[in-house]
């Protein structure tokens, strides 16, 4: 197969912008990042991007729709199939359709279907998140509180993370017992805490346990206070962790945002969009477990009012993140893609532009608008003929 040389890019590598490298890609890997000088371009399928930015794609680890769809209410693989497909216009080439609280044997569906989605090799597809149901009933927000149920060890038996993606499993920790969190990671969960009125004390010890991140962080948990900083303050606090955040201009006041910013740095947070059916989609309303939920100006909300996710996609957190704390274009791809992989465990093979890598890009114009998304080596999606 002939290799792909992309010419003519402001390219993202380590951190900084470049204009005088070319990538070449083979099959569905990247090969080279290198100087144009020496290389005989007729040997290569060119791609001239033309001046735009060359950007690692866009990881998102909490989607629970998207094309009008939600995986709830279908997990299945052709589900997943369409989810991805909704936001790849948007530049993500890697994403965990989420599951919200929910029966057991929903989840079971679930992972099963994200599995066969990995061994169908549905493009994005890098496993899955379920949230829920060992959650707080205090910070549950659009939760069901009837799907909400206490950890025991007999599911955690049950329980069996994907043996080929990442397996997300967000709870509160004061609901569960810490030594619980621990059989949970040593099983090869990813656990975050999340929907939680946790103390600092409790999420410090389940950190110690093998809490790795935080779900959303500032909302649906116990907030930060003169002498209990709860969730939130222990997640600023904790440096081994990761946070992700909705910047969507409503979960999240961008001042919040700054503080987070500065004290957690891009390479610990992560831009996530909690999407729901609109992404990718024109529907005015949709059904979350029976709860009727309207878009109004791009927000998600129940009948009493309640955030229910979002309608944001990951071009628009993007800049949302950089209006919001002024940092550079190298920095907001951290929090889209690099963290966010770093977090999941798997940044030796995606989430930067580098040898070895897998060939996963998004063409930015000047304005940051996603021009094409690119998985795997192969255009998925293109401005100019989508």
């Amino acid at each position: 197969m002939q290799q792909t040389l992309m010419i003519n890019g402001q390219v993202l590598v380590e951190n900084r912008i470049i204009t005088d490298q070319v990538v070449v890609i083979d099959g569905e890997m990247i090969v080279a990042v290198r100087s144009a000088t020496g290389l005989d371009i007729e040997e290569f399928r060119v791609m001239d991007l033309e001046g735009k930015y060359l950007l690692p794609g866009y990881i998102d680890t909490q989607v629970n729709g998207g094309g009008g769809v939600l995986f709830n209410d279908s997990p299945t693989v052709d589900c997943i199939r369409s989810i991805a497909g909704a936001h790849r216009q948007f530049g993500t080439t890697g994403l965990l359709p989420t599951l919200i609280s929910d029966d057991l044997e929903v989840i079971q569906e679930g992972l099963r279907a994200a599995h066969d989605a990995i061994q169908a090799g549905v493009p994005g597809v890098l496993g899955i998140h379920i949230e829920g149901p060992f959650l707080s009933q205090e910070r549950r927000g659009v939760h069901d509180p009837r799907k909400l149920r206490q950890l025991t060890h007999e599911i955690i038996t049950q329980l069996e993370p994907l043996d080929n993606g990442c397996s997300v499993l967000t709870v509160a920790p004061e609901t569960v017992q810490p030594r619980m969190i621990r059989e949970l990671s040593d099983k090869g969960f990813i656990v975050c805490a999340g929907h939680s009125n946790a103390t600092c004390e409790q999420v410090h010890l389940a950190a110690d346990e093998g809490v790795r991140g935080f779900t959303h962080l500032f909302n649906a948990m116990s907030q930060l206070g003169a002498r209990e900083p709860g969730m939130v303050g222990a997640a600023l606090d904790l440096d081994q962790t990761w946070c992700g955040v909705i910047a969507d201009g409503h979960h999240v006041s961008p001042v919040s945002l700054r503080i987070a910013y500065r004290v957690k740095g891009a390479d610990k947070m992560m831009l996530v969009t909690d999407a729901m059916p609109p992404v990718g989609s024109n529907i005015p309303e949709f059904f979350l477990l029976g709860n009727r939920v309207t878009v109004q100006d791009g927000v998600c909300v129940d009948c009493n009012g309640t955030l229910a996710g979002t309608a944001l996609n990951m071009s628009l957190a993007l800049k949302n993140i950089m209006a919001a704390t002024d940092c550079s274009l190298a920095e907001a791809s951290m929090m889209a893609s690099g963290s966010p992989a770093a977090f999941l465990g798997i940044q030796d093979c995606t989430g930067e532009i580098k040898v070895g890598s897998k060939a996963d890009f998004v063409v930015l114009d000047h304005e940051l608008e996603v021009c094409s998304t690119i998985v795997g080596g192969q255009e998925l999606w293109c401005q100019n003929r989508n």
